[in-house]
């Protein structure tokens, strides 16, 4: 039976990630906890933290705020700034992409902060509202209303524009690189396959879809927005298109609020509305309780690099770190 070691924290988890091997929780109030072996506190931020992100480039967590900062902060809880562009700034999202570079976005502008420091600057006609690198290369995509840009952030190529009309609110590339998926403000993703363009739509969803993950060979996209995990298949060439979604945990009228793929296996760690934790087999469907139900929804979980431990935060400031093997 897994074991849960419960943390109880004073505002909103925002992310919870892995950094070697301790569990860290980026809070909405601006503050990095650290609470394995005696807790410690960073202040990452002031006035609150807009976005954090694993780097699985530099084994770090990126974060950003309204002071208009991006840091890092590395497993010793050590903080590196990364840029600061004014205090009156609101930096709204953060990735990490290859050879130390950073991406963020403010405003109608998306920036990127290349290794040895230099600062490129990406202008939009909108609002940037979310970026992401693509697994090789400093190519960046950044979502934006009607659609994505993509850029080559280290030249000054001509931007690619992908359309759609609406507005895209998350962006992601699959794992190998062949797709860029969005999640847009109406209860729906879009996607694209980047070799010709050709469109991908994935709707039926009664909520918006504000968490996923890619499984760990890249087959399958989970995503939240529904009272199952729902799946899309992005192996085949032609990714989901025309093909239906695998629906996992399904709990009657409760909603999933939160995914995170298992880094080896094909299994799957959704949370849900109500607080509960459940472990969900691809193949079968096989279910297995990791934490009872609690005061508010799940916001994030992650698993670490060996699969054994998933930790995770809640809204009310709930968190906690499951070990699998009990």
């Amino acid at each position: 039976m897994p074991t849960v070691v419960p943390y109880q924290f004073e505002s909103f988890v925002e992310t919870a990630v892995f950094l070697g091997n301790e569990p860290v929780f980026a809070l909405a109030d601006g503050s990095v906890r650290f609470p394995a072996g005696g807790e410690r506190v960073v202040a990452a931020h002031d006035g609150g933290l807009l976005a954090a992100r694993h780097d699985p480039h530099g084994k770090r967590l990126l974060t950003s705020g309204e002071d208009g900062r991006v840091v890092a902060l590395g497993a010793d809880a050590g903080v590196t700034e990364i840029a600061s562009i004014g205090k009156s700034k609101w930096i709204n999202a953060v990735a990490g992409g290859p050879s130390g570079s950073v991406g963020f976005a403010c405003g109608r502008t998306a920036y990127v902060m290349l290794a040895g420091g230099v600062l490129r600057e990406f202008p939009h006609a909108r609002s940037v509202e979310d970026v992401a690198f693509a697994p090789k290369g400093i190519r960046i995509a950044t979502a934006r209303y009607d659609g994505a840009s993509l850029y080559f952030a280290a030249t000054d190529t001509t931007p690619v524009s992908l359309e759609w009309k609406g507005a895209h609110v998350g962006i992601d590339f699959s794992p190998d690189g062949r797709f860029l998926v969005t999640t847009m403000q109406e209860n729906a993703l879009h996607g694209w396959r980047l070799d010709d363009g050709k469109h991908m739509r994935m709707t039926g969803y009664p909520a918006k879809v504000k968490g996923w993950s890619w499984s760990a060979k890249g087959k399958f996209l989970a995503t939240t927005g529904a009272p199952a995990a729902i799946l899309w298949p992005f192996a085949a060439k032609d990714g989901p298109m025309g093909k239906a979604p695998l629906e996992l945990g399904t709990r009657g009228n409760t909603m999933v609020t939160s995914v995170a793929c298992h880094p080896a296996e094909d299994m799957l760690a959704i949370g849900y509305q109500d607080g509960m934790i459940l472990a969900v087999r691809f193949s079968d469907g096989r279910e297995a309780l990791l934490r009872r139900e609690g005061m508010s929804p799940v916001r994030t979980m992650a698993w670490d690099k060996a699969g054994a431990r998933l930790a995770f935060g809640c809204e009310s400031g709930e968190a906690g770190l499951v070990d699998i093997q009990g």
